[in-house]
């Protein structure tokens, strides 16, 4: 069995080889400089769906669109950052209405691009073990090891030679060139609508009917005419006109005697 100083000893060993292989880690990270670039690749290319709908509800933030396929769809929840151009105003979804005709862009772009990684070393070959791996001093005086690539070339005095050409006390300029293809995907999201148009107004030329309770007169019987008689009735006597010429003779007669007696 081990004893506890033994494995204490184990324990301070491992705990110092970890923290040597830490810090060689470190070591290496700042002796290795490495440059990074993005290369697009080919033309971009651009998707454009179109979706149309009209709004047929809307409270708070839930929304429900009548597609143009006659399908009802519900979008709950939408952000007030979510703006809507009517008419060249920004609209948020408390704005909208019933009724608005709203259209959405999705714009996808699609980028296809080339990442070139390029990682330099520079230092004394300490010790080869081609092709595998190779131990360089670096510019502190510190020797640290390195994994070959396979393929990896290196610059000697302006030539260049693979693992089997490095010997001990040459001076190198290694490079690790990694190219990786990639897809950007990026969308553009657009929303447009149109008011609904306002109730129409009565035409000016449409007379306006007004009805008036005029109040009308009971009808009045009238008695129809008799027809006027061909002769006239005999409604009196000659009584009355012989009185009339008696008493005009009385009067004539009293008349002639004052006369005399005035001028006898």
């Amino acid at each position: 069995m081990i004893g506890k100083q033994q494995l204490k000893r184990v324990i301070n060993k491992l705990v110092m080889a970890g923290a040597a292989l830490l810090a060689i880690a470190f070591t290496v990270q700042a002796q290795v400089q490495t440059s990074t670039t993005k290369t697009p690749q080919g033309a971009a290319t651009k998707q454009v769906k179109v979706e149309r709908g009209e709004i047929v509800y809307v409270s708070g933030n839930s929304v429900v669109v009548k597609m143009e396929d006659g399908t009802l769809r519900h979008f709950d929840n939408v952000p007030e950052t979510t703006t809507v151009t009517v008419d060249g105003k920004q609209l948020n979804v408390h704005q909208l209405q019933a009724g608005m005709k709203v259209e959405r862009q999705t714009i996808t772009t699609t980028t296809p691009r080339m990442i070139t990684t390029v990682k330099t070393v520079t230092g004394t070959v300490w010790n080869i073990q081609p092709p595998n791996t190779v131990i360089l001093t670096m510019e502190n005086g510190k020797n640290q090891q390195f994994k070959i690539p396979s393929g990896q070339k290196f610059t000697i005095d302006g030539q260049v030679v693979d693992a089997f050409g490095l010997k001990k006390g040459m001076k190198v300029d290694a490079q690790q060139v990694v190219e990786q293809p990639e897809t950007v995907v990026t969308q553009e999201v657009k929303r447009t609508g149109i008011a609904p148009p306002p109730p129409p107004a009565p035409k000016a030329d449409v007379p306006i009917l007004i009805f008036v309770a005029v109040p009308v007169a009971a009808p009045v019987e009238t008695a129809a005419a008799e027809p006027a008689p061909t002769k006239l009735p005999k409604t009196g006597s000659n009584f009355p006109l012989l009185g009339l010429l008696g008493a005009f003779s009385l009067a004539l007669g009293l008349g002639l005697k004052a006369l005399r007696l005035r001028t006898s």
